[in-house]
């Protein structure tokens, strides 16, 4: 993808001066020109008469005259001055009148000093506000101490802001709302929690809390910020006799922020009919809210946009913003239209509408592309983007596993000055850990600025999600050291990480050091814990987990209907799917994928077809071509390749490559060469280099003896530069992992391994085995072809867990292909011979084979 990336630079545009020139040849306007002696009560008139007019800039200009005349106007007029400065929020021109007022030696009373206080507090400079608190003295008034505390609050110095709050009372001043404010604004932070209930005692007694909004809102805030207590902050909203619209909104966005967006719904409700008209800041909050509760809620969110337009703020960019992220996450048929027609129809817009948009297409999963796209279009426009803005495209990079254009986009992260921010950064981890290039991924975490927990989060994640739980535990063991406190997140990525190959034990350490730091109750770790013990063959540690958790959501039970799933228990997995529905948690369109991959693991079509018409008949889920290649397998693997064919061409979208894909197997386990040979060939109509329909085709023909179309097949993919994946199982023994390809012998233990599997051959042929050739994909002698099947990963797996495992703990063996015919049915004649329980897991699922049967029943 060709993308011009690069923006025009910006005219900087002079601010108009504020002094005169000293040119000799230019002249002053008439009615000002310095001509003798000036009359001040006409300046200081026409210096009134600019404040009163709003020109702040004549004003000053006045201002600058007088001085040149050594004159000055009085205190009342500089207040004037100061206070119109501090409204336009021009601090410059407020300094510059404050460096008139020092020329003019005049006595400064407490309202200067007041006004001075809020115009260097608000303009940032906390220091020269304190300096001309302290320099009061004996003039500090209820005001000044206030402006003080509100400044100290103001500038992140919340201890200076308390302690000037017990100064104030210690100096015999009584508090007022504004007092009260500020002082509960600065104990908005969790550590400063316990002293702003301290406050709370004196503000009860005091009767603002009932009378002021001001003060509800900042104790609100307290609440919420300082303790994450909606609860209380809800009594605080309760207690105040009079609400505006920003009390409201204050709420509303409160609710939706600490995940609760059902309350922040009501309460807009009940905010309209009581009486009050929601502004644009208000519908942006419920909006928001809508978002939370995604496709719950779009119907609400639809009303809601059509009071946006019916009031006439349909253009705003606020609500336009909150609008294409409702549209975004919300849609139900997981498409964006909505959410584009949204973004195309704002005629202004902001980093913040470009952001939603992008990451919205970033976030729908397929569509990335067009994310990036977007990016290009942003930046030949107005608008910047942000550090947010260069998270979500680096992340669509990633999915699309294009690391030269993430580079490209990272160039100009660089060019705006977001190199080293941590959002960034961690997105570029992500990055190349999407792409596979872990070494660049490490050097992007070392490089990065400063290392907080969200950046090891995910540079742990990037080891565990490219299957290397060592590197991950490593990185952890170097948190833990630096004396980062981790949270549920890298627990789960650890967990993540062990599962993915498998690493039981590893997992049990990471399930013992989470109860340790108090997580073991943490809903998300929960899940991962399931999700762990399901994948690494433990199912019933899995139900265990489920079990006794407090709070499931949706994901809980997808992860236990997963688990059923994939260990051949379809029974209990479609069991598990009603209670869901019982216990009135709404399916997703994965919990579909995992019910359907139960009912086709079993071979239950009756079933499986009555819940793929479900989705969107009871619960508005549009099939997507996950849940199509489901029922192709479904049907296809019972052997009704007619059926599936059929199925397959009155799909109402275009079947994908996974769809074909899915097909093209089945024929493979029926032996149905003509339908194969189509699926394959609509597979590579769509990618040519698909390597898994060429295997797959391959493998077709070889099992029914055809080599010179499989020499072909091998000759097309050597010319296209396409490598079939290589075979491997492993096997987790004392927290290693030990990992066996065909005829391996690099083992150290080799030999006592290959001694084992002569012995198992010798026993199990004994109880009747006999190696099926078949599943020799090669052409060779039939000798040979018995001792190359002899000798495939899976069986070197499980000799070497016979000789290095104790006898009362199954032996869990996983493979990253299928595992073959061949294999599943000496391993269940091992079974048989050993007394042993064996776990196999292949890319499919679990096969649980003891005394010589499996959980499987043999349909896999």
């Amino acid at each position: 993808m060709m993308m011009s990336l690069s923006l025009p630079s910006t005219a900087k545009i002079p601010p108009p001066s504020l002094k005169t020139s000293t040119r000799p040849n230019q002249k002053l306007p008439p009615s000002i020109a310095i001509n003798g002696p000036i009359n001040f009560e006409p300046l200081r008139d026409r210096l009134i008469k600019h404040l009163d007019a709003g020109h702040l800039h004549k004003a000053i200009f006045t201002l600058d005259v007088m001085a040149r005349q050594n004159t000055h106007p009085d205190l009342i007029t500089y207040s004037l001055l100061l206070k119109a400065c501090i409204r336009s929020r021009d601090f410059h021109l407020g300094k510059l009148v404050h460096t008139h007022l020092i020329d003019s030696q005049l006595q400064l009373d407490s309202v200067i000093s007041n006004s001075l206080i809020s115009l260097y507090s608000k303009s940032g400079d906390w220091a020269k506000a304190h300096e001309i608190f302290e320099r009061m003295e004996n003039k500090r008034d209820l005001v000044s101490w206030s402006a003080m505390i509100s400044c100290f609050a103001n500038n992140n110095m919340e201890v200076e802001a308390i302690l000037t709050f017990l100064d104030m009372l210690e100096n015999g001043f009584y508090p007022n709302e504004y007092c009260f404010t500020a002082v509960v604004r600065a104990c908005s932070k969790a550590e400063f929690f316990t002293a702003g209930k301290t406050v709370l005692g004196f503000l009860v007694k005091s009767g603002y809390l009932e009378s002021d909004t001001n003060v509800g809102c900042s104790l609100i805030d307290m609440f919420v910020k300082g303790n994450r207590d909606l609860e209380s902050a809800f009594k605080v909203f309760d207690k105040m006799h009079e609400r505006n619209v920003v009390v409201w909104t204050l709420m509303i966005t409160r609710c939706t922020q600490l995940g609760h967006p059902r309350d922040a719904i009501d309460l807009f409700l009940d905010m309209v009919q009581g009486g009050y008209v929601p502004d644009r800041f208000t519908l942006s909050g419920v909006i928001s809210a809508c978002t939370e509760l995604e496709l719950e809620s779009l119907s609400l969110g639809k009303q809601l946009h059509s009071w946006v337009i019916k009031s006439g703020l349909a253009l705003d960019v606020c609500i336009g913003c909150s609008l294409v992220d409702m549209y975004a996450k919300c849609t139900a048929d997981g498409s964006l239209d909505d959410s584009r027609r949204v973004f195309d129809r704002m005629e202004d817009h902001n980093v913040m509408s470009w952001t939603a948009i992008i990451t919205g297409y970033m976030q729908i999963g397929y569509r990335d592309k067009e994310a990036v796209e977007l990016f290009c279009k942003m930046i030949k426009g107005p608008v910047l983007p942000n550090h947010f803005t260069f998270a979500s495209v680096l992340k669509a990079c990633g999915n699309l596993s294009d690391s030269n254009i993430g580079e490209q986009i990272y160039s100009h992260a660089i060019k705006y000055g977001f190199a080293s921010d941590d959002c960034v950064g961690n997105s570029l981890i992500s990055m190349y850990t999407r792409c596979g290039r872990m070494d660049n991924a490490q050097k992007a975490f070392e490089s990065l600025f400063e290392k907080n927990l969200v950046s090891y989060n995910t540079i742990v994640d990037a080891y565990a999600k490219n299957l290397d739980p060592q590197g991950a535990f490593e990185l952890f063991n170097e948190i833990t050291d630096i004396g980062i406190e981790v949270n549920a997140f890298t627990f789960a990525s650890l967990l993540s990480g062990a599962s993915s190959i498998g690493a039981i034990g590893k997992g049990e350490q990471i399930h013992a050091k989470l109860i340790k730091s108090g997580f073991q109750s943490n809903q998300i770790i929960c899940n991962s814990l399931i999700s762990m013990y399901a994948r690494c063959g433990h199912i019933e540690a899995a139900f265990q987990v489920f079990s006794k958790m407090d709070d499931r959501n949706v994901i809980s039970w997808t992860s236990m209907i997963t688990g059923f799933a994939k260990h051949g228990n379809a029974m209990r997995a479609l069991e598990m799917f009603h209670e869901m529905l019982k216990a009135g948690i709404r399916p997703n369109e994965i919990t579909y994928i995992a019910v359907l991959s139960a009912c086709s693991h079993a071979g239950l079509i009756t079933e499986g077809l009555e819940i793929f018409k479900s989705m969107r008949k009871e619960h508005g889920i549009a099939p997507r071509m996950e849940h199509y290649a489901c029922m192709v397998d479904l049907l296809g693997r019972s052997g009704s390749l007619r059926e599936a064919i059929e199925f397959v061409n009155m799909m109402p979208c275009t079947p994908d490559a996974l769809v074909w894909r899915t097909f093209l197997g089945a024929c493979r386990v029926h032996h149905n060469k003509e339908l194969g040979e189509h699926a394959a060939k609509m597979i590579l109509q769509q990618d040519p280099y698909d390597t898994a329909a060429y295997i797959l085709l391959s493998n077709l023909y070889a099992s029914s003896g055809q080599w010179e179309d499989v020499a072909q097949i091998r000759k097309n993919m050597k010319e296209k530069n396409l490598i079939k994946e290589a075979g491997c199982s492993w096997i987790e023994v004392d927290n290693k992992m030990h990992r066996f390809h065909v005829a391996d012998t690099s083992h150290p233990q080799a030999q006592e391994i290959y001694e084992k599997l002569d012995e198992m051959a010798l026993k199990i042929k004994e109880l009747g085995y006999v190696p099926d050739t078949d599943f020799v994909l090669h052409e060779l002698e039939e000798e040979q072809k018995e001792q190359y099947v002899f000798q495939h990963s899976e069986k070197i797996a499980v000799a070497f867990g016979l000789i290095s495992t104790s006898r009362s703990k199954p032996i869990r063996v996983f493979k990253n292909l299928r595992v073959c015919g061949d294999c599943h049915t000496a391993i269940k004649y091992i079974s048989m011979v050993t007394g042993r329980e064996i776990v196999l897991r292949d890319s499919n699922r679990f096969h649980h084979i003891k005394n010589g049967t499996c959980s499987c029943n043999d349909y896999w």
